[in-house]
């Protein structure tokens, strides 16, 4: 399987919800990603990922959360 592969070139990708993926080089992204702009091997991109998704709600959810705070906060 692809997704097994160690010595593949992945592209990190990146959904509307901005939640975060590997993708191989060589497929065709799927609808509804795109790449986030690193790529390579397997464990660089997981690595990757490690470091820049450090919150891990979806955008949506963080956007109500944050719209809600600021109703409360103007009384």
């Amino acid at each position: 399987m692809t997704f097994d592969r160690e010595d593949l070139t992945f592209n990190v990708v990146m959904n509307d919800e901005e939640q975060y993926s590997i993708w191989p080089d060589y497929k065709e992204m799927p609808l509804g990603w795109r790449k986030a702009g690193f790529t390579g091997f397997k464990k660089e991109c997981l690595e990757h990922i490690e470091k820049v998704w450090t919150d891990m709600r979806p955008k949506s959810l963080r956007d109500s959360m944050a719209a809600a705070a600021e109703q409360q906060s103007k009384g």
